[in-house]
Order: structure tokens, then C-alpha cells, then sequence
């Protein structure tokens, strides 16, 4: 694995969880005890880093926690552990180690948290992915959920002030969603969230950041390019949404959606600025006559 650098960030996939495929023979690590508890890392040959830092893979954000705590990689014998020299030592099974092989049940220390290596192919390891499926997706949608959304988005925030990266943010809502469920029933109405769901997630890039944040509400994030991509995005996304039909009443009906996308910006102080943002942005959209992108295009220095 390349050294990092305060200049260099390491991009994370972010597909939605149901867009998402175990490879065959690969493992996971789940934290059993200790800060973000049940968050789940699922491994493959790519090595990955655990640790305080928002650039690592493994993410566990504790002062007793180094930045760049152990690394976890794959060889031909299996998977192995290495301390990265951190302040408070990694451990496997309660006891210090600099490096070693992994097995099937071992438990790693890292500061105050332990996390549990398995097999993938393991009962106990298709367990924690159910239980992990359940806490992170909207169970209609297969996307993530909002919960899991402003976890993400907070480490996509981190990354963007720290390495001055562009992030922006764009809400889509569907238009005359009630009518809809009023005329046609809900059960209609969640055909139809599905459908849009699904086209989102085929027609956004691999590494986008998906989530459904609301009844007929949708988040879509664009890291690392800029507001005229971010627009451009958006602008297919909204085009592709209305050219396709559903079958509404036993007819095929055209359903539109309204997108507010804003840009990160200094001076915001966190997520709520930036879903604010976005958001009025959105009000924009539905005011101005719905089924099209608004955004704000004026750059605003604090």
C-alpha cells in the first residue's frame, strides 16, 4: 500500500448497499465493542487501514486511537495484521502484536474498540451482514437510509475541507407525489419511489453516495467534482427520470422529480448548512413550476 499524504486521499466506494456483492472468498471485520459499534468493513485484496484518520478505510474516530493505527491485507496463505506503530498497540486476542496471521473468530484491539475478523463464508459472518443491511439500507429501496447518509456525508465533509476538494450535495424530490398515492393507492406511490431508486442508482456513477433520506425524498452526492458537473449530473439524472414511464391505474404515466443542488463552502459549519443549502435550492425548483434543477451558482466567501 503507498504511503498517504496530507495531499492524497483514497476514494471509498459508496454504492448503495443494495447494489453491493460479497466476492467470493473475501472476509469482514465487525466492531463488537467500543466506539461505532457494529460497523462493518468487508475486506477483499485491496489492503486497507484502520484507524482515527477520515482517509482510512476503518474509520473509528476515538482519542485512544491512533490516525493510521494497523493495516489489514490479504496474502496467498490468508489474511494478515500489522501495527502501524501506534500510541496504544494493536492487539489480537488481548495479546500486543507487530504482526500476524488472522484466523476465523480472532479479536482485534485497537484502543477502547475490538472488532472480530471473519470468514465470509461463516453463519456468524452472514449474520452481521443481515444485521448490517438492516441498520444501514431503507428497506424499500435497497439504498442507504438516512442515518447511514449523514454518517457518510459527515467523513465526505471531513475529506473535502481537509484535502480542498469540491463536494456537492443535490435533493431530489418527486413532483405531485401525493396525488399519486391519493389516486392510485400507496402500494402504487412505492412502485414508484422503487422506480426512481433504481433509476438513480443505474444511471449515477459506481462511487456515488445514494441514499433515500425521506418519504419521496433522495440524496445524491457528487464528491470531488464541481458544480457545473454536479449540475450537469443532475440535469441527465432529472431527463432520464422523465423520459421513462410507470404503470399507473393499468396505464403507463410519466412521473417527473425536482432537484436543489448546492456546493461546500467555507464558512458553512457543517452538514445542516449544506442540506439547507441544497434545499432551498429544491424549494426553488418546486416553486419555479417542478421538473427541473435549480442551484446557486454565486461563489460566497465568509
Amino acid at each position: 500500500m503507498a504511503p498517504r499524504s496530507s495531499n492524497t486521499t483514497q476514494r471509498r466506494t459508496l454504492r448503495p448497499p443494495g447494489g453491493r456483492s460479497a466476492r467470493q472468498g473475501s472476509a469482514c471485520v465487525v466492531v463488537i465493542h467500543g466506539e461505532n459499534l457494529g460497523l462493518r468493513l468487508e475486506l477483499d485484496d485491496k489492503p486497507v487501514v484502520i484507524g482515527r484518520s477520515p482517509d482510512v478505510e476503518l474509520q473509528i474516530n476515538h482519542r485512544s486511537i491512533s490516525r493510521l493505527h494497523c493495516r489489514i491485507w490479504r496474502e496467498a496463505s490468508g489474511y494478515r495484521i500489522r501495527d502501524l506503530d501506534s500510541t496504544n498497540k494493536t492487539f489480537l486476542n488481548e495479546q500486543p502484536i507487530l504482526e500476524a496471521e488472522l484466523r476465523d473468530g480472532d479479536h482485534i484491539g485497537v484502543g477502547d474498540s475490538v472488532l472480530k475478523f471473519m470468514e465470509q463464508g461463516s453463519i456468524e459472518a452472514r449474520y452481521h451482514e443481515e444485521l448490517y443491511q438492516l441498520a444501514t439500507s431503507d428497506p424499500l429501496t435497497g439504498l442507504y437510509n438516512r442515518r447511514q447518509f449523514q454518517e457518510l456525508m459527515e467523513k465526505e465533509i471531513l475529506r473535502a475541507t481537509r484535502h480542498l476538494r469540491t463536494l456537492c450535495l443535490a435533493l431530489v424530490d418527486i413532483d405531485h407525489f401525493k396525488p399519486i398515492n391519493d389516486r392510485y393507492g400507496h402500494p402504487a406511490g412505492d412502485v414508484v419511489i422503487r422506480g426512481i431508486a433504481q433509476l438513480l442508482r443505474h444511471n449515477a456513477r459506481a462511487d456515488q453516495l445514494i441514499a433515500r433520506i425521506g418519504g419521496e425524498e433522495f440524496a445524491l452526492v457528487f464528491a470531488e467534482q464541481s458544480l457545473a458537473d454536479a449540475v450537469a449530473s443532475a440535469e441527465r439524472l432529472r431527463r432520464v427520470i422523465e423520459l421513462n414511464s410507470f404503470e399507473l391505474g393499468g396505464k403507463p404515466a410519466t412521473v417527473t422529480v425536482s432537484l436543489g443542488v448546492a456546493q461546500w463552502r467555507r464558512g458553512m459549519s457543517g452538514l445542516s448548512d449544506l442540506m439547507r443549502a441544497a434545499d432551498q435550492q429544491l424549494y426553488r425548483a418546486k416553486q419555479g413550476g417542478r421538473n427541473r434543477v435549480c442551484y446557486l451558482d454565486e461563489v460566497r466567501e465568509p
